[in-house]
């Protein structure tokens, strides 16, 4: 009997997804932290397979960034489609970061990361932002119900998804690390598979959130931040860049184009050369 080709291709989506959902799981259980570097597009994600990572993940950043917004103003369908995009550009396992779901009920946040298993995710994350200035951070509870709605998505795909729940306080003007690591126990109790709270710089307070919680934990490479082997050193599991990478290829930009323009000068080439030489590589790879 032959198997319709829309059938065949779904059931190989659905397989590739599960298989890179097992191996992004197993790299957090490696003998060091897992580098996890974030994309901002196609090209970006097969240069830095290229260059040896084992995981990516997207960044909300950094693709804002390529529609010429700030952070934040990407819709959920820009979001979902740009992940798609960068899940199909490589081998690797991807995680999405997928802001708050782009909702506030917990059904909400359900249907977001149910959308996100069809886009070849291997996990993803949601945080307990609200959007809302005067209001930064869900309250425990309901942040608590929505890290719980978004654990239930995430298990029920055909490979389970890494779901990492994120703590904003320290991005958000609440430095409260007795608080950030009550919600971090939070959601650990609510089924997340990895925690993170993106702002932490001080060792001290990365240790005492790496020794209250039984998940792995992520750090955020942030200015001040201790390098990798002392977060390797503290328990630290993995260790990302958000934006840091686009907002670095931004400056790279922002340099060369000053350099053109008040100096008449072209000392960027050589710059240039080394991205056009990894580039190339990459790119003939595929």
């Amino acid at each position: 009997m032959t198997i319709p080709a829309a059938r065949a291709d779904q059931a190989s989506t659905v397989q590739l997804q599960a298989e890179r959902a097992r191996a992004f799981r197993a790299l957090h259980e490696g003998p060091g932290p897992l580098l996890l570097p974030n994309p901002w597009d196609a090209g970006s994600a097969r240069l830095l397979a290229s260059l040896g990572f084992a995981a990516l993940a997207t960044t909300s950043g950094g693709f804002a960034a390529t529609l010429g917004r700030l952070d934040g103003e990407v819709t959920r369908e820009e979001a979902l489609g740009h992940a798609a995009l960068i899940a199909a550009a490589t081998p690797l396992p991807v995680s999405a970061d997928l802001e708050n779901a782009f909702a506030d009920e917990p059904a909400g946040v359900a249907e977001t990361i149910g959308l996100a298993t069809a886009a070849g995710l291997a996990g993803c994350s949601v945080e307990d932002y609200t959007r809302r200035p005067g209001e930064p951070i869900y309250d425990l509870g309901l942040a608590r119900e929505r890290v719980a709605a978004a654990a239930s998505a995430a298990k029920a795909a055909p490979g389970p998804m890494v779901l990492t729940a994120r703590a904003e306080n320290y991005l958000h003007g609440r430095p409260d690390l007795a608080d950030t690591i009550r919600r971090l126990q939070a959601y650990q109790d609510a089924g997340a598979d990895v925690l993170y709270a993106p702002g932490l710089t001080s060792l001290a307070d990365i240790r005492a959130v790496v020794s209250s919680v039984d998940r792995p934990v992520n750090v955020l490479a942030f200015a001040g931040a201790p390098a990798v082997p002392q977060l390797a050193e503290a328990g630290v599991r993995r260790i990302s860049v958000g934006s840091a990478f686009s907002n670095a290829a931004l400056g790279a930009l922002v340099s060369a184009a000053r350099e053109l323009r008040e100096e008449g000068t072209y000392g960027f080439l050589d710059l240039a050369a080394t991205g056009r030489a990894q580039a190339s590589a990459a790119f003939r790879a595929q």
